[in-house]
């Protein structure tokens, strides 16, 4: 039975950490409500697009109101530019953002306007949304997959490790290789269709989210290491809870990013420090 428990303990935390990972996300859409003819609607609005394709943005409106979106590339002056949404059906309106190369950013607000009354919405702090390349299924979703199975298996290698259960260092070897697989090598493919290339991590660039994927495999090897010829519990539990912690980061944060100026994709924290 507490062997049961501490499996069920395992995958729901590992379920926990990639919700929050995946709702916290600087790409992840952003959910927000507005009101039109005295109804509230809700809506999400991208900030991920791919480069062949214009990205679409839709909102429930009904055809008496006017929605336009303002847009400019990101970190850029220049003038923004209007489009003015068309009606999709008889409750909805939509339009297109127009695709970018992978790695560029474009900066949007909306304006709706229902009768006399005009709300603005996010002008003061602009959306971004950032494009990528095409990534093909076989490679995207065993990546997923296998980075899923790392989690859980660290989080289960460490509660192993906390009740001395003695399947930990067998489970930390499977997280080992895990992230090898999942992290250093279907990463890295996902990385060069997304934004072309395979890393910018450390000691390339500082994308948080390939050096939170070091730290957490450099951490269980450590840990596999000094538990092959000795029992090193505490090491297990210390590189589950930095994997967690690594992971906890949300994901493309300080990622690539189109730099307009110079036509050169970076890292965005470099892009941050530098002037």
């Amino acid at each position: 039975m507490r062997k049961f428990l501490v499996i069920l303990l395992a995958f729901l935390i590992t379920l926990t950490a990639a919700v929050y990972q995946r709702l916290t996300g600087p790409t992840h859409p952003l959910r927000f409500s507005y009101s039109a003819d005295s109804v509230t609607y809700k809506a999400k609005l991208p900030r991920s697009g791919n480069s062949d394709v214009d990205t679409r943005i839709a909102l429930k409106l009904p055809v008496s109101a006017l929605a336009t979106i303002y847009f400019k590339k990101y970190k850029v002056s220049e003038d923004y530019t209007a489009l003015t949404f068309f009606p999709s059906d008889e409750n909805s309106q939509e339009t297109f953002l127009p695709k970018m190369p992978a790695a560029a950013k474009l900066e949007y607000y909306l304006e709706i306007t229902d009768g006399a009354k005009t709300t603005t919405y996010f002008k003061e702090n602009p959306i971004v949304i950032r494009y990528k390349d095409p990534v093909p299924v076989w490679v995207l979703i065993p990546h997923i997959i296998t980075m899923f199975l790392a989690m859980l298996f660290s989080n289960l290698s460490g509660l192993q490790a906390i009740f001395r259960i003695p399947a930990y260092k067998r489970n930390a070897a499977i997280t080992l290789a895990l992230l090898f697989l999942g992290g250093l090598i279907l990463g890295p493919i996902v990385q060069k269709y997304a934004f072309g290339a395979f890393w910018t991590g450390f000691p390339f660039g500082y994308d948080l989210t390939d050096n939170k994927t070091l730290i957490a495999f450099v951490t269980w090897l450590t840990a596999f290491i000094v538990n092959r010829k000795q029992d090193r519990p505490s090491m297990v539990i210390f590189a589950s809870f930095i994997t967690i912690a690594v992971f906890s980061v949300p994901h493309s944060l300080f990622g690539s990013e189109l730099d307009y100026e110079t036509g050169k994709v970076v890292t965005g924290f470099i892009q941050t420090i530098l002037p």
